[in-house]
C-alpha cells in the first residue's frame, strides 16, 4: 500500500510530517492502482527490515511455481507499461527503480557462496529495505530494486534518488551503505544497533546477507549513513582497540622481563632482546646495543647459567661447550639491556623516580597532546562514560580513576616573549604534588618539576624539545637555596630567605601597598574579612570614580584567592556565604527605610519627605543593586570554568554538588538585585505621583518670555520643575553609586512608564468629570510635555522617554488639533493617525470632547459595527501591571578582573586598608600562640624589644 493512498483518518499517515500535495503529486501513485500486491516504495515507519512472512531477512528469492504465475512475469506487467498506458506523465521522466525487467534481472546466472544454481533458471530481483534515519528523521525506510549482482554503490545511488537527493559523484561520495544488526528493543520500540559495518562499494549486499546470518535474537538492516560520521565511529573503535592492545603489549613485556633469566637460543637473542624492553618501541634501539659488544661480553662472562628442578639445561646437538657459553652470555646480556634505556628526543616523558610495585617502568612517553594518569578499574565496578581517555595505569591504591591530566606545550609556538609551558592539574580528590607543594588546580609545569601522584609515585618532567644543545639547564626550583653568610646579616636576617630586617620591612611594606588586584588571607580570618566588607557601603565615597564598587570588588579578590589558593571544595561554600551575608544587610536596609517612611511614623502627623531625605535612603539600596550585579558577574567567570572541568573530568559527585551549590548562591544573588531595583523604583515612583498632576493643571506660558528647558532647574517653569527634579535625583544617584548602563536604562524606563500611565489615567478622569478636553488645556499640557522631553534629551535619555511617552503625546497632539479640523475628521482617519489609542480611549476622548456649546459629536466620529464591542468591552485606562521586566545584562561591567590599580581609581585605598587590617590580625593570632616570656616581651615598649621583632608596616 502506497502512502499517497492512505485516508486522511489513518493513524498511520497522521505519523509522517510531510505536505501532502507531495504524497498526491507523486508520479508512484499509478504504480499503485496497477498492482496492490506490490510492496510499499515510499516511506514507511519501522524499527527493522524484517517481516513476520520473510523471517529474519529483507529479501525471500523464490523458485518459479508450476502453478503459479512466476514473479518476475508479474514484475513485467508492472514496469512493461504499454503505449496506451503511459501518457504524458511518462514522457516528463521515470523513476531511477521502474526500470524494465531486463535490466533487472541478471542474464547470466552467477555462482553464489551457498552453491551454483541449476542451468537456465535466471536469479529473480528482490526488494531491499534501505533505512536512512540521516537523511530522513524518524527511521523511514526506502524500497529499492535490487538483484544479486547489484553492489552497494549502485544501491546507495538508487536510494539517494528515493529519498530526493540528486546522485551525483559528489553527493553519492558522502554516503554509505551500512550494515546494521540489532534487535527492537528500546524505549517506545527503537531500533537497538550492537553492531555497524560499513559495506564496501563493490560488495553485493544481497549476497551477503544471503551467506551471512545474524545471531539468534538479532535481525539485520542496511542503512545509509554519512561517511563522516561513520569514518568517526570507527576511528574512535580503532583507537580504543589500539589502546587494549598496547596495555596488552606492555604486560606482554613486563611478563618477559620478569622472566628474562631463562636461556634463550644463540639464534633468537636478537628478538628476546627486542622484545624485553622496558618502555616503548621507538625509545630504544637494537642496532645501537649491537655495537656495544665489548660492554656485553664482559656483562655476559660474569654472569651465570641458570638451573631448573629437573636439571641442567638441555644442550642442542652439535654445540657442546659453545652452546653453554652463549646461554650464559644471553642471560647477563638480557639484564644489561634493560638498563641501556636511550630516553626519546621528540617527545616529552616522565622519569620515575619512586614507583609502588616492579611492573613499573622506567620512562612514560608522552605521544599526545595530553597525557591522562589513571588506575583501571576494579571488575564489577562501571566505567565512567565521558571525560578523558587513561594514557598511563598506575596500580596504587590511592590512584584514582583519573588522577592527573598534563597537557604538553605547543612545539611550534615558542616565542621570546612568552614561551610555551605545559600545564598540569588534577582531577577532583586526587593527591597530587607539585615541586612538594599540595596542587589543588591547574599550575605550569616545567622540565625539571617534580610530579608526585598519591603517597608512592613520583616523577621527573622532562622535555628535550625546547632545549638547544650546550645550553645551561636551569635550577630546579624544588632545590633549596644557599643559608646567608654567617654574617651581621645572616644573624639579623630570617634563617630562611636571608633578608635582613629592613628588606624584610620593606618587603611587607610593598605588598600592603601593591597595586596589584590581589588579597591574601587564611581561612580563619575569613568572618570577620567578609563582615568589614560587607559594612564598607556605610562610609564609602561616592565621588572618588570605582569607589562605589568596592564591596563587590573586594569580595571577588576574596572568590579569587579561595579559587586559588584553598582547596576546591571551599569556593562553592564562600560563594553561599557571601551571597547569603549580602542578602542579610540588605534586608536589614530595607526594613530601615521602611521604618522611617511617614505613613510608618505613630508619634507624629505623616509629612512628605524631601528630595534629599529619598536619596539618602535609597542610597545604599541603589550601591547594592550596583555591587550585586558586578559580583554576580564575577561569580558567573568562575562557575563557568567549574562547568569546563566537569566536561573534562566526566561525571563527578563532587564537581555537580559544587555547581548545585554555585547555582543556588547565584540565584540568591539574583534575588538581591531583584529586590532593591523594585525597592529603588517604589521609593522613586512614590516620590513622583505628588509631582505629576502640575503638568496637567499648571501654566507655562505664566512667566516672562519663551518658556525653555534648560539644564538648570531654576529656568524652567514650576510646574514642570518638581517632575524634572526627581528625574535629576534619580540620575545622579545612578552615576554616584556606578550602577551598570543597562539597568541606569531600565530603571528610567520604569519612571517613564509610571508617569506615561499616571498621566494618562488622570487625564482621562479629568475629562470624564468635566469639560477638560479644551483646546486650550491641550496646548498647556502639550508644552509642559515637549519641555520634559527637551530636558531629558539633553540628558541622553530622549530615546528612552519618547518610547514610553508614546501614548500621552498622541493623547495631547489629539487634543491640540485645532477644532474645523478635527470636526471633519473621521473615526478609520483618526485611527489611522493615532494608533497609539485603543477604539476605547479614543471613544472616550472624542465623546468629551468640546466642540463649542451646544455642539454634539459629529457622525463621523462614531465607530464602525465591527468596532463598537472593544469599545464597549474595553478598558479606558492604562495598567500599572504590564510595566517592562527587568533583564540582567551580560556584558559591559565597570569591573575588570587582573587589570593593576589605579591611585584615583577608589579601589586601591580600600584594598590597603583590608590589608592592613588582615597583617594586624595575623600579628594578634601570632601572639597569642607565642609562650608566656615572648609575649611578655612583646609587650615591651617599641624602643625595649629585641631588634630582630621590629618588622612591622
Amino acid at each position: 500500500m502506497f502512502p499517497e493512498d492512505r485516508k486522511e483518518g489513518s493513524p498511520r499517515f497522521g505519523k509522517l510530517h510531510f505536505p501532502v500535495g507531495l504524497w498526491i503529486n507523486s508520479p508512484k501513485k499509478r504504480l499503485a492502482k496497477m498492482s496492490r500486491r506490490w510492496p510499499s516504495a515510499g516511506s514507511v515507519r519501522s524499527t527493522s527490515s524484517d517481516t513476520a512472512s520473510r523471517g529474519s531477512e529483507t529479501v525471500e528469492l523464490r523458485p518459479p511455481s508450476k502453478t503459479k504465475p512466476s514473479r518476475h512475469k508479474r514484475l513485467s506487467n508492472l514496469f512493461h507499461r504499454s503505449g496506451a498506458g503511459t501518457g504524458a506523465a511518462s514522457a516528463g521522466g521515470r523513476w531511477a527503480s521502474e526500470k524494465k525487467l531486463a535490466e533487472l534481472v541478471d542474464p547470466v546466472p552467477e555462482v553464489l557462496v551457498g552453491g551454483e544454481q541449476p542451468p537456465g533458471q535466471r536469479q529473480l530481483p528482490g526488494i531491499l529495505k534501505i533505512f536512512g534515519g540521516d537523511i530522513s528523521r524518524g527511521a523511514n525506510y526506502k524500497s529499492v530494486l535490487a538483484t544479486p549482482r547489484s553492489t552497494a554503490r549502485q544501491l546507495v545511488r538508487e536510494a539517494l534518488e528515493r529519498y530526493g537527493l540528486a546522485p551525483e559523484e559528489g553527493t553519492s561520495g558522502e554516503y554509505v551503505l551500512c550494515d546494521v544488526v540489532g534487535r527492537p528493543g528500546g524505549p517506545g520500540g527503537a531500533w537497538q544497533v550492537e553492531h555497524l559495518r560499513p559495506v564496501g562499494d563493490a560488495e553485493r549486499p544481497l549476497v551477503l546477507q544471503d551467506v551471512w546470518k545474524p545471531k539468534t535474537g538479532c535481525s539485520r538492516r542496511f542503512e545509509i549513513r554519512r561517511r563522516q560520521e561513520v569514518e568517526r565511529v570507527c576511528e574512535g573503535e580503532d583507537a580504543e582497540t589500539a589502546g587494549i592492545n598496547a596495555q596488552a603489549r606492555r604486560l606482554q613485556k613486563s611478563r618477559s622481563r620478569a622472566a628474562s633469566g631463562g636461556p634463550a637460543p644463540p639464534k633468537e637473542r636478537a628478538d628476546n632482546l627486542s622484545l624485553r624492553r622496558s618502555i616503548s618501541d621507538m625509545n630504544l634501539s637494537t642496532k645501537r646495543r649491537r655495537e656495544r659488544k665489548t660492554v656485553l661480553s664482559v656483562a655476559g662472562g660474569e654472569a651465570g647459567t641458570p638451573t631448573t628442578d629437573e636439571g641442567p639445561p638441555e644442550t642442542p646437538p652439535g654445540e657442546g661447550a659453545a652452546g653453554e657459553e652463549e646461554v650464559g652470555e644471553g642471560a647477563g646480556l638480557e639484564q644489561l639491556s634493560q638498563c641501556l634505556i636511550q630516553p626519546p628526543q621528540q617527545h616529552p616523558y616522565f622519569l620515575l623516580l619512586q614507583g609502588y610495585g616492579k611492573q613499573d617502568f622506567v620512562i612514560y612517553v608522552m605521544t599526545r597532546p595530553q597525557h591522562v594518569f589513571g588506575r583501571p578499574e576494579r571488575r564489577g565496578v562501571p566505567e565512567k562514560t565521558g571525560g578523558c581517555l587513561v594514557d598511563t595505569f598506575l596500580n596504587a591504591p590511592d590512584i584514582l580513576p583519573r588522577h592527573c591530566l598534563v597537557r604538553a606545550a605547543e612545539a611550534g609556538a615558542d616565542t621570546a616573549a612568552s614561551p610555551p609551558t605545559a600545564t598540569v592539574r588534577p582531577f577532583r580528590g586526587a593527591p597530587v604534588t607539585h615541586n612538594g607543594a599540595p596542587l589543588l588546580r591547574q599550575a605550569p609545569l616545567n622540565p625539571g618539576d617534580l610530579l608526585g601522584l598519591g603517597q608512592h609515585f613520583l616523577f621527573l618532567y622532562k622535555d628535550p624539545r625546547g632545549a638547544a644543545e650546550g645550553s645551561p639547564t636551569p635550577r630546579p626550583p624544588w632545590l633549596p637555596h644557599a643559608w646567608p653568610s654567617p654574617g651581621l646579616v645572616g644573624a639579623l636576617g630570617c634563617p630562611g630567605c636571608g633578608r635582613s630586617p629592613q628588606e624584610r620591612q620593606e618587603a611587607l611594606r610593598s605588598c600592603l601597598e601593591s597595586p596589584r588586584p590581589e588579597l591574601r588571607y587564611r581561612p580563619q580570618e575569613e568572618e570577620v574579612l567578609l563582615r568589614e566588607i560587607v559594612r564598607l557601603p556605610e562610609g564609602c565615597g561616592t565621588g572618588a570614580g570605582m569607589g562605589a564598587l568596592a564591596p563587590a570588588f573586594l569580595l571577588g579578590l576574596c572568590l579569587e584567592h579561595a579559587a586559588r589558593a584553598f582547596p576546591p571544595e571551599r569556593f562553592p561554600a564562600l560563594l553561599s556565604r557571601v551571597a547569603l551575608l549580602v542578602k542579610e544587610t540588605v534586608w536589614e536596609k530595607i526594613k530601615e527605610i521602611g521604618d522611617r517612611q511617614p505613613e510608618n511614623q505613630q508619634d507624629a502627623a505623616p509629612a512628605a519627605l524631601s528630595m534629599e531625605a529619598v536619596v539618602a535612603d535609597l542610597r545604599p539600596l541603589m550601591l547594592w543593586l550596583a555591587n550585586a550585579m558586578e559580583l554576580l558577574n564575577l561569580a558567573q567567570g568562575r562557575v563557568l570554568e567549574l562547568e569546563k572541568e566537569l566536561e573534562l573530568e566526566g561525571p563527578c559527585q563532587e564537581l555537580t554538588g559544587d555547581l548545585e551549590t554555585c547555582d543556588e548562591a547565584m540565584g540568591v544573588l539574583d534575588e538581591v538585585i531583584m529586590s532593591t531595583f523594585q525597592q529603588s523604583v517604589y521609593y522613586l515612583t512614590k516620590t513622583l505621583y505628588s509631582a505629576l498632576p502640575a503638568l496637567l493643571e499648571s501654566n507655562p506660558f505664566s512667566g516672562t518670555g519663551e518658556p525653555s528647558a534648560g539644564q538648570d532647574l531654576g529656568s524652567v517653569p514650576e510646574g514642570v520643575r518638581p517632575t524634572l527634579a526627581v528625574y535629576q535625583a534619580a540620575l545622579e544617584l545612578t552615576r554616584d553609586c556606578q550602577l551598570h548602563p543597562d539597568l541606569v536604562s531600565q530603571t528610567f524606563g520604569y519612571l517613564f512608564f509610571f508617569s506615561n500611565a499616571s498621566l494618562f489615567n488622570t487625564l482621562m478622569e479629568k475629562g470624564s468629570a468635566g469639560p477638560f478636553f479644551q483646546w486650550w488645556r491641550a496646548v498647556r499640557i502639550r508644552t509642559n510635555l515637549d519641555l520634559v522631553l527637551d530636558w531629558l534629551t539633553g540628558l541622553g535619555l530622549g530615546d528612552i522617554a519618547g518610547e514610553f511617552f508614546r501614548k500621552l503625546s498622541a493623547t495631547a497632539n489629539l487634543l491640540c488639533t485645532p477644532r474645523s479640523c478635527l470636526s471633519k475628521a473621521t473615526w478609520a482617519r483618526l485611527r489611522a493617525e493615532y494608533p497609539a489609542l485603543s477604539p476605547a480611549q479614543l471613544h472616550h476622548v472624542l465623546s468629551h470632547y468640546q466642540l463649542g456649546l451646544g455642539r454634539p459629536p459629529p457622525p463621523a466620529w462614531s465607530p464602525p459595527p465591527e468596532e463598537r464591542e472593544q469599545v464597549a468591552s474595553g478598558d479606558i485606562f492604562e495598567s500599572f501591571s504590564e510595566h517592562p521586566p527587568l533583564l540582567l545584562p551580560s556584558q559591559g561591567f565597570r569591573l575588570r578582573p587582573g587589570e593593576p590599580l589605579a591611585e584615583e581609581g577608589g579601589l586601591l585605598r580600600p584594598l590597603c586598608r583590608l590589608r592592613r587590617l588582615l597583617w594586624d590580625l595575623e600579628q594578634e593570632r601570632e601572639r597569642e600562640q607565642e609562650p608566656e616570656p615572648e609575649r611578655e616581651q612583646s609587650s615591651l615598649p617599641a624602643n625595649q624589644r629585641p631588634r630582630a621583632r621590629q618588622v612591622t608596616p
